[in-house]
């Protein structure tokens, strides 16, 4: 059973990704809670990603904060490019033996960094140690709303390639920390697609397809959920179906760059594309969209994946008679 401990020496580097875009009103607390860290031997890597706010102003303050407490702030600054761009010009920068990546409208615990540090440190056949995360609501730091990981049930297991590939294994990004040796193996370029979202898959999925994970049962990380995040108001058909197909298409492209076996090749790449096609079933439903929904439907007939539940979905949905057939069978089962 692990028992956390004092982490005596502080000789090895942890570098921390922080791709930011726009993120004045949020930044100061969140670099904040680096400075509040016990373990001190810290690299923030800072990539203004073309902000026209005054989040250049206060990462360039913040270097110089950074070095009085004898921690490093590295200020990185490229034109408007997306959050996978960002994260690769990051990671160009690593110099720390641990990586770690988080978003600059989140924070960290105080003792996070140490702790999971000295896991990785006492457990050489560990890649990656990943923490809860409580939730909070931004008007509200001090009261969590609950905690990230509890909902995922194969949290404990050692071997997440395939419950993160489907979604299964929670991967917020500031609950991670990856041991450098192992990903500059399934890695070498340091390089991810270059997508605009889905950086967690990238950096975890080729680590996590080769080595094991420990998983640290304690919220290291705090998730802030904004008004804007919470609200649906906002959200069409076409952003999500564009929002399925981004998805869809970085985790395929992120297949691509494992060295996987023409068999393995294959079941994982019809894993992924036979989940997307229900999501975007299930949006033909939201939608009322019966081209799309017999789309999907016959989609996943050609895979053999119309279970009963998705055929019953897919009758009452796309023919009249059949949703008054299922309406009455379930006024008559009351």
């Amino acid at each position: 059973m692990y028992k956390s401990g004092e982490i005596e020496m502080q000789d090895e580097l942890v570098s921390i990704i922080t791709p930011c875009y726009n993120v004045a009103n949020t930044l100061i607390y969140y670099l904040q809670s680096i400075l509040n860290q016990t373990y001190k031997n810290i690299e923030v890597i800072a990539v203004d990603d073309g902000s026209t706010d005054d989040t250049a102003d206060i990462l360039k303050e913040y270097v110089f904060i950074f070095a009085k407490y004898q921690m490093k702030l590295e200020y990185i600054y490229q034109k408007n490019a997306g959050l996978g761009a960002a994260i690769n010009t990051g990671l160009k920068y690593v110099n720390g033996e641990y990586l770690c990546w988080a978003d600059p409208d989140d924070f960290y615990m105080s003792d996070s960094i140490a702790k999971r540090l000295e896991i990785l440190r006492n457990y050489p056949e560990y890649a990656v140690v990943s923490s809860d995360a409580y939730v909070f609501r931004a008007d509200d730091l001090k009261n969590p709303i609950k905690r990230e990981a509890e909902r995922f049930t194969h949290r404990y297991e050692e071997t997440q390639f395939e419950y993160l590939l489907t979604e299964q294994s929670h991967f917020c990004a500031g609950c991670h920390m990856i041991r450098m040796s192992a990903f500059d193996q399934v890695n070498p370029e340091r390089e991810i697609y270059p997508a605009r979202r889905g950086q967690n898959w990238q950096l975890l999925l080729p680590v996590y397809y080769k080595y094991k994970r420990f998983y640290l049962d304690e919220p290291l990380y705090g998730y802030i959920v904004y008004p804007k995040s919470m609200s649906s108001g906002d959200v069409t058909e076409e952003k999500e179906l564009q929002r399925w197909k981004e998805h869809e298409e970085i985790i395929n492209q992120t297949l691509r760059r494992i060295p996987l076996d023409d068999k393995n090749r294959e079941r994982y790449v019809r894993l992924v594309n036979v989940r997307y096609a229900k999501k975007r079933l299930y949006t033909a439903i939201d939608y009322r969209d019966k081209e799309l929904l017999k789309e999907q439907y016959l989609f996943l007939k050609q895979y053999n994946e119309d279970t009963d539940e998705i055929r019953i979905l897919y009758l009452r949905n796309y023919y009249l008679l059949w949703k008054v057939f299922y309406k009455l069978k379930e006024i008559i089962a009351r």
